[in-house]
């Protein structure tokens, strides 16, 4: 299509606004299958960095016996012996989400103990992308993590994953162990079914059980690592605390991250009455627990509302008070929300052992802001990416790029907030609710497809697929041309 040609009057507003805040920070919410309408194990991520999110699928492959890892788009910096087969993944911009056989990853960095990282290494997305790539079950991508870092060392810092698959729902945390040494101090814990558990860049595993497989593994240094690094002193009386020993929560952390969590947490389950007193530093509050059963199963528009977050209706309500301004813009300092201008993506997956992975895994994927985007399904079994989703460049505005298309609505609603909400929300509720509706039929003639042969079902999945990106990013710029008409010259 043709690019517009934007006037330097709406470039200069576009980019103040884009650029008012920049930080690297995420937020993660994991449902069990207990806890959701559709039997679904879901994993919610937002990233938050700078960087345009472009979307692809890593193909699936055999591969000859000492060989390395080698992708277009995926070269880890240290060689990586390759295995004879890999699944299919897809992934933005190196970081892996979810691969044909449901299997989910998302993460939040949380930073943790300074000087206990390894130099070199393997970072955490391509760690989530290797153990995408080689494993089909959540408990097998936590061994895979552990292992890949045990060989060829970890480079990051502290990471918080979220891991499902089609059954089971997982927390990793994980640490390097020291600056000369390979591997990592971990531990995970499953999410009991019938829970919600999220957590925002901060260590949220306290005490764990050193006897219960089924439940919780670690590694076998976790304990003794912190012990000689004068983390944890095991003649205080105090049970070995994860998060106190490799990441002590600060007033900063507390408000910045801990936040976050309580503000999910509060709303996937209002009559716990949880109190905000521990993120806002409060003397002895508690921590909020690792998971909560939701107040009842979450459909996946009650998914979407849960990620669309400024914290409205409570006292630290960012559309509210001068700051907001006139037009109770959310998008300043004060607060760090769930919803925010600096995602560069998110997702939402759907796995489900009820259907065939072709057609029971799903990653519901938007460009930039979950308060201002649109989710649009990707299913397992297709076999293309939707074109507008694979491009994207920061420096080169182009209509023909989701994360450009659903950003430049977003950033331009920021002049009359609260007026053009009602028309961005509007557009985006059709579509989403048309997804939701027709997905029950959709699925219905996949697996009839499915059933005659496998591999039948894959060129409707694809269409779908494709066809429904399309129509989504169609829609944005169609939204956009009528904010331009309809707010054209009104006065701030």
């Amino acid at each position: 299509m043709n690019k517009k040609i934007l006037s330097p009057t709406i470039w200069l507003c576009f980019w103040v606004l884009a650029l008012t805040t920049m930080s690297s920070a995420c937020t993660n919410l994991i449902i069990t299958r207990g806890a959701s309408r559709t039997g679904s194990v879901t994993i919610c991520y937002t990233c938050d960095a700078g960087f345009a999110s472009k979307l692809h699928w890593l193909p699936a492959g055999k591969h000859a016996p000492g060989g390395l890892v080698d992708y277009p788009s995926f070269k880890p910096r240290v060689p990586v012996k390759q295995v004879p087969n890999t699944y299919a993944t897809l992934h933005s911009n190196g970081i892996g989400h979810m691969n044909e056989y449901q299997l989910a990853i998302g993460e939040t960095t949380f930073g943790g103990r300074r000087g206990i990282g390894n130099k070199t290494g393997l970072s955490y997305g391509e760690l989530m992308t290797l153990a995408l790539q080689r494993c089909k079950t959540a408990r097998q991508a936590i061994k895979c993590i552990a292992d890949l870092a045990a060989e060829y060392g970890y480079r990051a810092s502290g990471e918080s994953l979220s891991i499902g698959d089609t059954r089971e729902a997982w927390i990793m945390e994980l640490i390097g162990n020291g600056p000369d040494k390979k591997g990592i101090v971990w531990v995970a814990l499953r999410i009991p079914d019938g829970h919600v558990s999220c957590h925002a860049n901060q260590s949220r595993i306290t005490e764990f059980p050193l006897h219960d497989p089924e439940n919780c593994m670690y590694s076998q240094d976790v304990i003794s690592f912190a012990v000689d690094q004068g983390f944890y002193d095991p003649d205080s009386g105090k049970p070995f605390n994860y998060s106190d020993a490799y990441h002590p929560a600060s007033a900063g952390t507390k408000k910045s991250c801990a936040q976050r969590v309580w503000s999910m947490l509060r709303r996937a389950a209002p009559s716990l009455n949880l109190s905000p007193d521990y993120a806002r530093g409060v003397e002895d509050a508690p921590r909020y627990p690792l998971s909560v059963k939701p107040d009842k199963k979450l459909s996946m528009l009650d998914v979407y509302d849960l990620l669309r977050d400024h914290y409205e209706g409570t006292e630290f309500d960012m559309t509210k008070g001068p700051e907001a301004g006139k037009f109770g813009c959310p998008n300043h300092r004060r607060e760090r929300a769930i919803s925010t201008v600096n995602t560069a993506f998110s997702i939402i997956t759907q796995s489900r052992d009820s259907l065939p992975d072709h057609i029971g895994g799903i990653c519901w994927y938007s460009p930039d802001d979950t308060y201002f985007s649109c989710y649009t399904p990707i299913y397992c079994g297709t076999t293309e990416i939707p074109e507008p989703y694979t491009v994207g460049n920061t420096r080169e505005f182009s209509w023909d790029s989701a994360w450009w298309a659903i950003n430049f609505v977003a950033n331009y609603a920021n002049m009359r907030y609260s007026e053009m909400k009602v028309d961005i929300r509007k557009t985006q509720s059709e579509i989403e609710q048309n997804f939701y509706n027709r997905q029950p039929e959709i699925e219905k003639q996949a697996l009839a497809l499915y059933k005659s042969d496998p591999q039948n079902a894959r060129p409707f999945l694809t269409k779908y697929t494709v066809d429904s990106g399309n129509d989504v990013i169609k829609n944005w710029r169609k939204l956009a041309e009528s904010l331009f008409v309809k707010y054209n010259d009104k006065r701030r």
